[in-house]
């Protein structure tokens, strides 16, 4: 008789201990979904195309924009917070993709149209996961598309080039040939045919977007040939356009050897050289998309534009050098508001630009 009351009084407090046990797991899950895995930090990553992340340039801007976004979310550099990954050829792109994923970012960037085809394969495999590619567009439900109107930027940047030529010469590098650099290419032809229908334009692809000794080394033939003003699209390969033009300043101060950047402000490129920058804010979409994403408002299987109107692209301060200042920034609000308003469309294509006219 002793033996069943003990027997009782032991399975009274076991079951005792058992609803202690689950009441004490209740509290634990609530203080979870006050700060534990139900609010876990929105995590970020990008992955570089072969320019790398400090091509003074295009990737650049978009680490920027990355650490930008960390910063005011009171994230940390690492996993769980904000990361990259660089790619040293596009074998690495695939490979770099499927890391972040596994490291759980809660979205992944590929960051250039060169990574399109990756991008696409490795949506596919991870149905899950959300990724953003930047240039390109892929057609899967969890890839958002990010485009820019670089020939709005493009355009400005050609007007300023036509009023600061002094030869009627103007040089333009392209990186690697493809609807986003013929894009900047058609813009800037164009810009500068509205502003001064008297300047020719030598149009010249390095055929990379990582090789600055080419850039340098087709700067030099242009400046050689008479041209006082180029703008490259073109990567870490234009560093070779801004080497070159410093070289030549410093070497004849009294002769003009102007050069138009890329994507960001890369007027610390070269203080006597640089005339201005066609502004790509990739820093300023990543910032937008990532907010988006992180509200619970993933644009996936969407193209996201911007433009001038979006302030996705622009034109950089013109170099307080430059002899006639004051007429071109004049000159680019006139065209920048034309182009706002709708009366003036600019070309986005070589097709485009044939039947383009300003008037």
């Amino acid at each position: 008789m002793k033996k069943r009351k003990i027997g009782v009084a032991l399975s009274l407090v076991l079951a005792a201990g058992t609803l202690l046990g689950a009441c004490g797991k209740s509290d634990d899950k609530g203080d979870t979904s006050k700060g534990g895995d139900k609010e876990k930090a929105f995590s970020v990553a990008m992955v570089t195309d072969v320019g790398g992340v400090d091509d003074k340039s295009f990737n650049q801007s978009a680490w920027e924009g990355l650490q930008k976004f960390g910063k005011d979310n009171g994230l940390k550099k690492g996993k769980g917070g904000y990361d990259y990954l660089q790619s040293k050829s596009d074998a690495d792109y695939a490979t770099n993709l499927n890391t972040l994923v596994r490291q759980d970012f809660d979205l992944v960037y590929g960051i250039g149209f060169l990574m399109q085809g990756a991008v696409d394969e490795i949506a596919k495999q991870q149905k899950d996961a959300h990724f953003a590619i930047v240039d390109a567009e892929v057609k899967e439900p969890n890839v958002a598309s990010v485009l820019f109107k670089e020939q709005e930027a493009s355009f400005l940047a050609g007007v300023a080039a036509a009023m600061t030529t002094k030869t009627n010469k103007i040089g333009f590098i392209g990186g690697v040939e493809g609807a986003v650099i013929e894009r900047f290419e058609s813009g800037f032809v164009a810009g500068v045919k509205a502003a001064n229908p008297d300047a020719k334009v030598d149009v010249q692809y390095a055929g990379a977007f990582d090789k600055a000794e080419l850039g340098q080394s087709i700067a030099s033939k242009m400046y050689s040939s008479g041209s006082d003003v180029i703008f490259h699209a073109s990567g870490a390969t234009g560093n070779g356009l801004f080497k070159e033009a410093s070289d030549r300043k410093a070497k004849d101060p009294s002769k003009d050897f102007w050069a138009i950047g890329v994507d960001r402000d890369q007027a610390d490129m070269g203080p006597d050289v640089v005339l201005t920058s066609a502004l790509k804010r990739v820093d300023v979409a990543v910032q937008d998309l990532s907010k988006k994403a992180k509200d619970g408002n993933f644009p996936g299987g969407e193209i996201v534009l911007y433009g001038l109107h979006e302030d996705g692209v622009g034109l950089a301060a013109i170099n307080d050098k430059a002899p006639n200042k004051d007429a071109i920034e004049k000159a680019v609000k006139d065209w920048t508001d034309k182009i706002k308003s709708g009366k003036v469309k600019v070309p986005g294509t070589r097709a485009e630009l044939k039947n383009f006219s300003a008037k």
